[in-house]
């Protein structure tokens, strides 16, 4: 049946193809050509006209597209105390394509900013929007799988311990201040514990001195600091993804690794999880779902525009309804359709194609 709290049985994981109004005032901004406050009038107005047509199409839950971030996660982590955004040497390595040179890089003592400014981000799409207005963070082990050791100053912290005991901490208060501005649908973007699940990356992680399998309870701790901010009423949803930039990917790998404690110790709500391709597996890992929580199937695509049949959404439903019970799962892309600004390589009208399909299909299978 449909669900009146979220993850919604059709939903969405939050970035959205920015607009031409967008790219065009944000280059101008980048040129001193226009100011601030004319790149967020802009915003404003482009984000409310996106609010009102995922709401034409159906989606209960609605997002601001990301539309005012360059980047899924350095946007929000950049503004924390005691972190910044610097230059690197080379950009971030995808399939075929590499990021723009930037990275993180901790200077001082974390903390979570009263006025840190997605906070105000927030506070716009709430009072735009009719349906529940959700809101997309980084989940906290973006701010130490990038970069590790190497980008944190052991001046500040010499030792890791207290590095993720201030960054657990900083989480719990950025939660709570959502909840305190009205915020009811939370979703941590956790790429990192689904890069756990390859091979590849966890041979990188052993030859920076890291232990993978240690890393998994490290990023359950603070995956679960984050959560205890939780607010009455609120829903906390996590997004597990292998990258997504300019329709290339970075990992592979299925969950089975993981599954256990992701699904079973990690106190979220709801799963938005990857499946639009063979790299994340099959939905064996699934039989760990506890009842209570919701997986949201990501068998949509939002790498190409190809839309994908009612019926082939249904099959790939019914598959995954033999290892979690139909009524504790959802449908979804697999992931967003711009994690940075450039966006995936596919046109506007077939991501709403895609987003409506959703929401057709889900009408079609939970009634």
């Amino acid at each position: 049946m449909k669900r009146s709290k979220p993850p919604f049985r059709a939903d969405q994981v939050g970035s959205l193809l920015r607009t031409a109004p967008v790219k065009e005032a944000r280059t101008r901004r980048l040129a001193g050509e226009i100011t601030a406050a004319q790149l967020k009038g802009v915003e404003d107005e482009e984000i409310r006209k996106l609010v009102a047509r995922q709401e034409a199409i159906g989606l209960q839950g609605v997002t601001d597209g990301e539309f005012r971030r360059s980047w899924w996660h350095y946007d929000f982590l950049a503004r924390l105390q005691g972190v910044e955004l610097v230059s690197v040497t080379q950009g971030l390595q995808f399939k075929g394509t590499q990021t723009k040179a930037e990275g993180l890089h901790v200077h001082g003592k974390i903390d979570f900013p009263a006025d840190h400014p997605m906070l105000d981000h927030f506070r716009f799409l709430k009072s735009v929007a009719r349906q529940t207005p959700k809101m997309t963070i980084p989940s906290p082990t973006a701010l130490h799988y990038r970069g590790g050791r190497q980008a944190i100053e052991r001046s500040v912290y010499p030792e890791m311990e207290p590095f993720f005991a201030d960054l657990g901490k900083a989480y719990t208060r950025a939660v709570r201040a959502f909840g305190e501005a009205g915020c009811t649908y939370l979703q941590l973007d956790e790429v990192f514990v689904a890069y756990l699940c390859d091979p590849t990356q966890r041979d990188y992680l052993r030859d920076r001195g890291e232990d993978p399998d240690r890393l998994l309870h490290v990023y359950a701790d603070l995956v679960n600091a984050a959560c205890a901010g939780r607010t009455p009423g609120m829903t906390i949803s996590m997004h597990l993804c292998r990258g997504n930039f300019r329709s290339t990917w970075m990992a592979q790998g299925g969950y089975e690794p993981v599954a256990d404690i992701l699904l079973n110790k990690m106190n979220v709500d709801g799963y938005f999880m990857e499946y639009d391709t063979e790299r994340a597996g099959g939905f064996e890992p699934l039989r760990f779902l506890p009842k209570g929580k919701h997986v949201v199937l990501g068998v949509v695509t939002s790498k190409t525009g190809a839309l994908e049949s009612k019926d082939q959404l249904k099959r790939r439903i019914d598959e995954a309804s033999k290892f979690a019970p139909l009524d504790q799962l959802c449908l979804s892309p697999q992931c967003g359709f711009a994690s940075t600004e450039e966006g995936n390589l596919l046109a506007e009208d077939e991501q709403w194609a895609k987003l409506a399909r959703c929401v057709e299909v889900a009408g079609e299978v939970w009634g």
